[in-house]
């Protein structure tokens, strides 16, 4: 699944191309992804400039005076900046035409989201799949202290309290298990035993790697490809996570794979105690 990395790769690739621009078409070709799409998209959108477009977790948020559309890439999706009238294939679900291109999603097994969030219902922040999001691991509101406070009462893994999304939002399955390793942390630690200090190296190695995968355009994994259709390369610098039974490539242990609530984690059991 796409993770914070992809989702922002995808970003900043789309952004030059649709920041004011006037939507010129809204084609859709199935009654919806993973939930309908809106009704009236054409009419929302057509003739209208897009302001912005921004990022809250995994979701895309592509900004209008009048309200935000949000595209979430679900388990397979992806987005393209196409010329206009390259024809669509099987999987391409929504076109967002802005004169001579169009932006396309493609999502094969249709996981994805296209919604629309008017003015008139309130800030975005609000709306009901954003609301409960932590803190985003690259902005100013995310530090040591918040994960310290946070995390007094949480008695679960550290690595299930990263996936929660509630403190920090992003931090999934791939970058937990790689920023659990730089920080020095095992991912079965209980969340409320690790103290200040080391909060501090796991709130910094989130940081870096977050952002040295979102420099390499993110990881290549099952249908993601960025925007230019080309692959990130970042799981060419992984130092857990899939490396099972490899050697630790600071220490030469062998990796180590668990299951935590039905996901994978990989570490070191030398590095990360």
């Amino acid at each position: 699944m796409p993770e914070l990395p992809e989702v922002e790769v995808t970003r900043r690739g789309v952004a030059p191309h649709l920041e004011g621009r006037v939507v010129t078409a809204v084609n859709v070709r199935h009654s919806g992804l993973r939930w309908p799409f809106p009704p009236d998209l054409n009419k929302h959108l057509c003739g209208r400039r897009i302001r912005s477009t921004g990022r809250r977790g995994k979701y895309l948020l592509i900004g209008f005076e009048h309200g935000t559309l949000i595209v979430h890439l679900g388990m397979s999706g992806h987005l393209r900046i196409l010329p206009s009238g390259v024809a669509p294939q099987k999987h391409d679900h929504f076109d967002l035409e802005v004169g001579d291109h169009v932006l396309r999603m493609t999502d094969p097994r249709r996981f994805g989201a296209v919604l629309w969030h008017g003015r008139e219902d309130g800030a975005i922040e609000e709306h009901l799949l954003l609301r409960g999001l932590g803190a985003e691991p690259l902005e100013p509101g995310f530090s040591a202290e918040l994960l310290y406070c946070q995390t007094r009462k949480r008695s679960a893994a550290i690595k299930q309290v990263l996936l929660a999304g509630d403190i920090v939002v992003g931090v999934g399955n791939i970058y937990a298990s790689e920023s659990l390793f730089k920080a020095g942390i095992n991912p079965k630690t209980p969340a409320h035993r690790i103290g200040i200090g080391r909060y501090a190296k796991l709130a910094q190695a989130i940081r870096e790697t977050l952002a040295a995968a979102i420099e390499q355009g993110g990881s290549t994994l099952r249908d993601f490809v960025g925007v230019d259709g080309r692959s990130g390369y970042f799981q060419q610098s992984y130092f857990v996570y899939d490396r099972t039974g490899e050697a630790c490539r600071l220490c030469g242990t062998a990796v180590r794979q668990i299951k935590q609530g039905q996901r994978s984690t990989f570490y070191c059991p030398n590095c990360q105690k």
